[in-house]
C-alpha cells in the first residue's frame, strides 16, 4: 500500500465530508467490481480514495500505451492501472480471465454503463469475465446523497445474465449518483 495515497485519501475524505460505509470482505481475494452509478468525473477521485482507505489494491484496466507515457504512466500505475496489451488479444473477457489466472490477489474495477450519461443497457463484459474467471462480482458504490462510499454484496454469476443483472440493478437503485437523473432506473 502506498503511504502517500493512503494519507491523501484520508485528507480528501475529510476535506469533502465523505465517509467509508463498508469495505471489501477480507476473504475475497479475486473479484470483478462494478462501480455504479457512474455519473460524474468526480467518481474516480472518491472511489480511488475509498479503495486506498479500504487498504485493498483495486485495479482498473487501461490501454498499455497509456502507461508508456513517462509521467502519466507512473501516475496511472501508482493509482492502480492495469495495462492491457490489446495487440495480443482482442477479447477483453479473455484478457481479464488471464489476468485473474496470473494474479492471486486481484480486484478489477469496471463501470458497466461505459459512460457518465444514463444508459439503459449495460455492457456485459464484466459479467462474462467474472463468470469465465469463476470470481464474484462486487458492487462498489458512491452515494452522493449520503456522501458515502462502500461495497455492497458479492454476486456470484449464475449464468442467467438478465436475472443477475436485475438483482445488481435493484441494489444500485438505492444509491444516488452526483447527477441522479443519469443513474440507474
Amino acid at each position: 500500500m502506498n503511504a502517500f495515497w493512503l494519507a491523501f485519501s484520508k485528507f480528501w475524505f475529510k476535506l469533502v465530508g465523505w465517509r467509508l460505509a463498508s469495505s471489501i470482505p477480507p476473504d475475497i481475494r479475486q473479484a470483478m467490481m462494478i462501480a455504479a452509478p457512474h455519473t460524474s468525473n468526480w467518481d474516480f477521485m472518491h472511489a480511488r480514495a475509498a479503495f486506498f482507505l479500504m487498504r485493498r489494491n483495486v485495479r482498473f484496466t487501461v490501454k498499455k500505451e497509456w502507461t508508456d507515457i513517462p509521467l502519466l504512466g507512473k501516475l496511472m500505475l501508482s493509482l492502480g492501472a492495469l495495462p492491457i496489451d490489446r495487440s495480443k488479444n482482442n477479447s477483453m473477457v479473455e484478457a481479464m480471465k488471464e489476468l485473474f489466472q496470473e494474479h492471486p490477489d486481484l480486484i478489477i474495477l469496471i463501470t458497466p454503463e461505459g459512460t457518465r450519461k444514463y444508459q439503459p443497457r449495460w455492457r456485459r463484459g464484466y459479467y462474462f469475465a467474472a463468470q469465465a474467471a469463476n470470481v464474484p462480482i462486487l458492487l462498489g458504490y458512491l452515494d452522493y446523497s449520503k456522501k458515502e462510499a462502500g461495497v455492497g454484496p458479492a454476486v456470484y454469476p449464475t449464468g442467467n445474465y438478465e436475472q443477475d443483472e436485475e438483482k445488481i440493478k435493484a441494489f444500485y437503485r438505492t444509491k444516488k449518483g452526483r447527477f441522479p437523473e443519469q443513474g440507474i432506473r
